[in-house]
């Protein structure tokens, strides 16, 4: 029987195959899984506060922290076949400290038929305590260790880690979950659909997920020198913050309960809705859960 689901499923992938020839496509068919794996690497001087973009088209994207003034690069190319990796290409320029990294997938119109798995590049990334970081994937996780600067990561689809990582700092996933940890600085965090844990010393806050659930935990020394928003589209909100700390905050739930406790909050409050001066007041500290996630607030 697998003999016959085997020789059915290649009657399709040649008729496939016809029809992108006839398109003006190549076409590479086979059932092979990732076999080989290619990489490259390479070195850059810096004397100063490097600026790195990152760019893969599918892969993780892996940044490291150490003592040298340098920024060590390594891709790790994945695909079915020595051919399929030989075809993703990297480049590489520098212009003083400013040192760009982008790999690229093959030519369009080279389309892949069958069961072959697609091709992939990893990037890893070794850099100065110091440094400014862009770092794009197309689809593939990222994660980043003890660096400081100012830090935009985006991918498509794919977690997002951070660790002990200062600054002001960007992160976006169109889907997947966001972890922070001790972070400090100016944050702006946002999900499609994932939930997202955090914890640091905060000056600055926008965090949004679509649906996912909610922790924050501001340390002691977080104070708020702008507005700060965390919103689930439909998830529970847990938000810790030190004591003293003073806000005006604006909570509400949609479908669920808005509860304060170990701090005092003087304004209207009831089932849903929080809105009122905690400690001397200040900027706006407001808190939405449109779905039926509740909102948790407390000292931490």
């Amino acid at each position: 029987m697998f003999r016959s689901f085997r020789s059915s499923v290649m009657t399709l992938v040649l008729v496939l195959a016809a029809a992108c020839l006839a398109a003006g496509c190549d076409v590479t068919v086979g059932l092979d899984s990732a076999r080989y794996l290619d990489r490259e690497k390479k070195d850059f001087q810096v004397s100063g506060t490097p600026d790195l973009v990152l760019t893969t088209f599918d892969g993780s994207i892996v940044i490291r922290s150490w003592d040298r003034m340098e920024v060590s690069v390594e891709v790790e190319k994945r695909g079915a076949s020595k051919r399929a990796v030989e075809e993703i290409k990297v480049t590489t320029a520098q212009a003083g400290n400013r040192i760009t990294v982008e790999v690229k997938p093959p030519d369009e119109r080279h389309i892949r038929v069958g069961f072959s798995t697609s091709r992939s590049a990893r990037i890893i990334v070794f850099v100065p305590r110091q440094a400014n970081i862009e770092a794009r994937s197309g689809d593939g996780s990222i994660s980043i260790d003890r660096v400081s600067g100012r830090i935009q990561l985006n991918t498509g689809d794919g977690s997002i880690k951070v660790v002990d990582t200062a600054g002001e700092l960007r992160v976006h996933t169109g889907d997947g979950t966001v972890s922070l940890e001790g972070v400090d600085g100016r944050l702006d965090v946002e999900t499609g659909d994932g939930s997202v844990v955090l914890d640091g010393k905060l000056e600055a806050l926008r965090l949004r997920t679509g649906d996912g659930t909610v922790r924050v935990r501001a340390e002691d020394g977080s104070k708020m020198t702008d507005d700060w928003e965390i919103r689930s589209g439909d998830g529970g909100i847990r938000l810790e913050l030190p004591e003293p700390f003073d806000a005006e905050i604006d909570a509400h739930a949609g479908d669920g309960r808005v509860s304060v406790s170990d701090l005092t909050v003087k304004g209207d409050i009831s089932r849903s809705t929080v809105r009122g001066q905690l400690g001397a007041g200040g900027r706006t500290l407001r808190i939405i859960s449109n779905g039926d996630g509740s909102i948790r607030i407390s000292k931490s």
